[in-house]
């Protein structure tokens, strides 16, 4: 990979008695193109007397996108939508003006041995549709983008790349491309990108200017030149990134916004009860952080 100008490695976080590896964002980096928050679940393994609860909570001015790569969850929220996510499918869900949703394990597998591993990320939106009305949309497995090139297989998650669109329907532009190899070789896709790009390990590792970089480790290039690297055998990276947005974003809790003040009024409207409630899934909910004492 050439032009690498930051290295993030995976940090512990908790959401609720899940723990995470976070990625973004990073005090060095605070977004990547429009990505302003990933995080790394698992891989962990459930018993029987575990269950992935993560309890209604509410968003706005940003899109959730995930992307499992074992496991399942059940997503439920305040537009009616209750669709299971599975491995290779994506959920995105544009929080606008405010949603609330929640994501747990579904009823059939629960009491159940379960394993999960995925990608939660946020996608903050442009400016002029941080206030726009909130949407749901699931993709399939089948329905993304997948193809051989020269010895790679490669997926377009979301956004665009390649002469190729995914179908997931991201609000500005961007990529996220998914590399799986299962000989060691070389990868060029220079002139392939624009705006900001970074480079997630997976699995396996990759070689670049004499340095090899492994599983947990985030690279971040100067510019979207990811040029040339060596990926090693049987490696899964991701790649993503895209146009930066000339404002700045901030980020309160699960709030996302380029106003403070809009951010202010959602956690006054959280802390009040007053968003919607999921039907079938709101005797519950995860409250407003309370700041931790010194």
């Amino acid at each position: 990979m050439s032009n690498i100008h930051l290295i993030i490695e995976e940090r512990s976080a908790s959401i609720g008695k899940f723990m995470v590896g976070r990625l973004l964002p990073f005090r060095q980096k605070r977004m990547v193109g429009p990505f302003i928050y990933i995080d790394h679940m698992g891989p962990v393994k459930l018993n029987e007397r575990e269950n992935f609860d993560v309890l209604p909570h509410p968003h706005i001015g940003l899109a959730t996108l995930t992307f499992l790569f074992e496991g399942s969850i059940m997503h439920r929220d305040t537009l009616g939508n209750e669709v299971e996510i599975t491995p290779g499918a994506v959920n995105l869900m544009t929080a606008g003006k405010g949603i609330v949703h929640s994501e747990r394990t579904p009823e059939y597998l629960r009491n159940s041995n379960l394993k999960m591993h995925g990608l939660q990320i946020w996608l903050a939106l442009p400016q002029k549709l941080e206030q726009m009305e909130p949407e749901f949309f699931h993709v399939g497995k089948e329905e993304i983008p997948n193809w051989q090139s020269d010895g790679l297989q490669i997926k377009l998650i979301a956004g665009e790349a390649f002469g190729r669109k995914s179908p997931v329907p991201v609000h500005s532009k961007l990529f996220m491309i998914e590399i799986k190899s299962t000989g060691k070789q070389m990868v060029n896709i220079g002139g392939e990108l624009y705006g900001e790009a970074g480079l997630y390990i997976l699995e396996g590792s990759i070689e670049h200017d004499g340095n090899t970089f492994e599983p947990k480790q985030l690279l971040v290039a100067k510019d979207s030149r990811l040029c040339e690297f060596t990926i090693g055998a049987n490696s899964t990276v991701y790649i993503f990134g895209g146009e930066p947005f000339p404002e700045k974003r901030f980020i309160d809790w699960n709030f996302v916004s380029s106003d403070k003040e809009l951010i202010a009024k959602a956690k006054e409207k959280w802390m009040a009860q007053e968003f919607p409630k999921i039907k079938g899934d709101s005797a519950e909910y995860i409250p407003y952080p309370t700041p931790k004492k010194n």
